[in-house]
């Protein structure tokens, strides 16, 4: 089955392109992105998010919302800020952070491959935001956010996608957050059917972010199914857009956590109890307790860090073999969440809160230093081949395992549906 194809993008003009791309819609809330979009008209946060376009008194979640969605976006097509490739066309999108460089293919997967499991999963979806997801594709006719997938690295697809990299870029900025994005439109059709085949080669593919988009899209594609009479199978509705990096690329931070209260525990009974299973150790700075290695963490407490590694006693529990139960997420569920601070379920309980590893350990002691939050606990990232051997055992990760960086810009590219 051929996994991915072209499509034709609805895009900025290009002088408009910086002006345009927007962060995703999920890591920002909506206070952040109406300050960040308030002077912008040009913002893809008016289409991605476009509560900030309705009254705050209004749900994120209310009907009217992705009617305004729908409008912006109609609005941002009739003023020309959007518009539509005239032909199919693969495209290709380069990220630069720091040192950090990541080049991938922007097309549309199959959502048939999806449900085949040709496309893998690794994470559970909450159903709130799956059916947001569902709304604002089915108001809008369109995917605006790309799911981010990733595949094994093969040296005829770094090849192919290089020969596009050194032609005239279509867009080329820096982020206010310093990322620069750069993105070309594959225009030989030569090379794009090389760049194909070369991915027909492909067996599988991994859903490294956009896992709620992934899922909207296939219930989308059956409701748009249900409503067409003469469905054959190849509307674009089938498909849905997603940019593909190849595994040796990928980089993957630390998603760290803090605590309401240590469920009754004083520090010292808390440390006392830690001490069962791991080796610990107080550190002077944030910097000496980041974890350098798997199995390692860092505990941020009455304003000290200790720097805590699994012992043998632990160690002689873990299931090195079993690709969830030695996540270090995994061991932190089961070794200090469930048994000492009573956290059975993170997904659904308020005493825990996630921070992505991009905004570093000073914003975990801010968070404990504020009063709201008693502790921290830092994390070592989870590793690209324990995601891949994850989703080809067809098990499902902790939440929040993992925090890609840089995040895909929306707006570079949409994804309209029959």
């Amino acid at each position: 089955m051929k996994l991915i194809k072209p499509f034709r993008g609805l895009r900025p003009a290009r002088e408009l392109a910086a002006r345009v791309a927007s962060p995703p819609y999920d890591v920002l809330n909506r206070e952040e992105a109406l300050a960040l979009a308030k002077d912008n008209p040009y913002s893809f946060l008016h289409i991605n998010k476009p509560e900030i376009d309705v009254d705050t008194a209004v749900s994120v979640y209310d009907k009217s919302v992705y009617a305004k969605g729908s409008d912006n976006l109609k609005r941002f097509i009739g003023e020309g800020i959007l518009q539509q490739d005239a032909e199919e066309s693969l495209y290709v999108y380069k990220q630069v952070m720091g040192e950090h460089e990541q080049v991938g293919l922007v097309a549309v997967a199959s959502v048939q491959a999806y449900e085949q499991n040709l496309i893998k999963k690794h994470e559970f979806t909450r159903p709130d935001k799956e059916d947001d997801r569902v709304h604002h594709m089915d108001a809008l006719g369109a995917q605006v956010g790309p799911v981010f997938l990733t595949y094994k690295a093969r040296d005829e697809i770094d090849a192919l996608i290089a020969r596009v990299t050194r032609t005239e870029p279509e867009y080329d900025f820096v982020a206010d957050d310093g990322t620069r994005h750069v993105f070309w439109v594959v225009d030989d059709g030569a090379l794009s059917k090389l760049i194909e085949s070369a991915f027909e080669k492909v067996n599988v593919l991994y859903v490294a972010d956009g896992h709620h988009r992934s899922a909207a899209a296939q219930r989308v594609k059956h409701l748009y199914a249900d409503r067409n009479e003469d469905h054959t199978g190849e509307e674009s509705y089938n498909f849905f857009l997603v940019v593909l990096f190849p595994d040796d690329q990928m980089q993957i931070l630390d998603y760290n956590r803090v605590v309401k209260d240590l469920n009754g525990m004083t520090a010292q009974e808390f440390f006392d109890a830690l001490s069962g299973n791991f080796n610990i150790e107080e550190v002077a700075s944030a910097a000496l307790a980041k974890p350098r290695n798997a199995r390692e963490f860092a505990v941020f407490l009455e304003k000290r860090w200790r720097k805590l590694s699994v012992n043998q006693t632990l160690a002689a529990k873990i299931n090195a073999d079993d690709p969830v139960q030695s996540l270090d997420v995994s061991i932190m569920q089961n070794a200090i969440f469930t048994p000492l601070l009573g956290i059975q379920d993170q997904r659904t309980d308020k005493r825990v809160d996630f921070v992505g590893g991009i905004r570093g350990l000073a914003e975990l002691e801010k968070r404990v230093n504020s009063g709201e939050w008693q502790a921290a606990i830092a994390l070592y990232p989870t590793s690209i081949e324990s995601l891949m051997a994850i989703a080809d055992a067809n098990e499902v990760m902790p939440p929040k395992s993992t925090w890609f960086e840089p995040k895909l810009r929306s707006g570079l590219v949409v994804h309209l549906l029959d």
